[in-house]
């Protein structure tokens, strides 16, 4: 028997899904482009997608773009900068993925500075941090909706809120939202008002990899050039089967559901297991149910994740993204000791997830600990 619970990292895709995303790729293969039959019918397939993510997101289908994942969705609003004649400033959260820190990084070495935005000791964003970080040269900020390492749900619609108000009769900086781990977890808003772009990935959502989306509420300069696909903002054929995966991922698992049990108390029940943030507390509404960060007095985080898939249980360090790094900048910046952070490591659950794969990695762990 395995245990999968690392939700957080990708998710197993749904059977009917892949179903139906197969049978487009082999009956419906046309170019969208073309203006034969055959690429009258992928339109439409592309069009019917773009639709019911626009239902489920509760916004207009011409702010949607589709994109090749989450990562590309985040790059593209930043990499619009480039085209500007005059550099800024980019302000960031110190708990962002590494698609948008690392990507922001890249422009700091073609002129723009790259301006942190602080966290707190729970891993939490205020509206008045953003607003102590920006100036008047401030272009862009982003800010994660929630943390893919803690679970953390930020305060994104007081953050729009706030920069809204204090930028009212001049120019408000572009305000990204990344809602990748969002989706499924808390209830979907990207058009939010002073939101400004947000990017989901179908496979967080039992979907297939290498496609995602991008909400824009307004258009923006692209950066790449080449057909005219997706208004010209993405050029490249479009992926008309994970366009059409990723709609019925939204439809079908876009709103939150119920876990099967509160982490917190799964992880208060182990000896020699903590949770961080430690002032989490049992459904606590600051955080996503589906998501947390633990951490133990006995073994490196990554010691313990390869012991414990050698039992079929399987949890991570962090951020599939970055976690063969072996850094962990959301704990660092959260001012987690180096050896809680050295020791830490993720649970995350999603729709499959039962009571029995909770019991026995409880179990599991629990003796992996005593051992050692």
């Amino acid at each position: 028997m395995s245990v999968y619970l690392d939700w957080a990292a990708t998710s197993p895709p749904d059977e009917a899904i892949l179903a139906e995303t197969l049978e487009i790729s082999r009956d419906h293969f046309g170019n969208p482009s073309s203006i034969h039959r055959s690429g009258a019918a992928a339109a439409g397939i592309l069009t019917a997608a773009r639709d019911r993510c626009a239902a489920a997101l509760n916004c207009p289908a011409n702010t949607l773009y589709f994109t090749s994942g989450g990562t590309e969705a985040n790059h593209i609003p930043l990499l619009s900068l480039l085209t500007r004649p005059v550099r800024g400033t980019i302000a960031i959260s110190a708990i962002e993925h590494p698609s948008i820190r690392e990507q922001a990084a890249v422009l700091a070495k073609c002129g723009w500075k790259v301006a942190t935005i602080p966290v707190d000791r729970d891993g939490f964003i205020t509206p008045e941090a953003v607003l102590a970080t920006i100036d008047e040269e401030t272009s862009f900020v982003a800010v994660m909706a929630v943390n893919n390492e803690t679970g953390a749900i930020q305060p994104v619609s007081e953050i729009a809120t706030a920069l809204t108000r204090v930028c009212a009769g001049k120019r408000k900086p572009h305000f990204h939202v990344d809602f990748v781990q969002a989706a499924g977890k808390i209830p979907l808003m990207p058009a939010l008002p002073g939101v400004d772009s947000a990017s989901f990935s179908a496979h967080k959502l039992r979907g297939p990899r290498g496609i995602g989306l991008l909400y824009l509420a307004r258009q923006i300069e692209p950066f790449i050039r080449g057909g005219g696909q997706e208004r010209t903002l993405r050029p490249g054929t479009e992926n008309i089967a994970g366009a059409h995966a990723l709609s019925r991922c939204l439809e079908m698992y876009g709103r939150p559901g119920e876990p099967a049990a509160d982490l917190v108390t799964i992880a208060g029940g182990i000896p020699g297991l903590s949770v961080i943030p430690q002032t989490r507390t049992e459904h606590d509404p600051r955080f996503s149910p589906w998501i947390i960060q633990c951490t133990n007095d006995h073994l490196p985080g990554e010691v313990l994740v390869r012991i414990l898939s050698d039992e079929g249980i399987y949890v991570s360090t962090g951020s599939a993204c970055s976690s063969k790094k072996g850094n962990r900048p959301v704990l660092d910046a959260m001012g987690v000791s180096k050896t809680a952070s050295k020791n830490a490591f993720r649970i995350s659950t999603g729709p499959e997830t039962t009571r029995n794969d909770l019991e026995e990695f409880s179990k599991k762990l629990a003796q992996t600990l005593a051992r050692y």
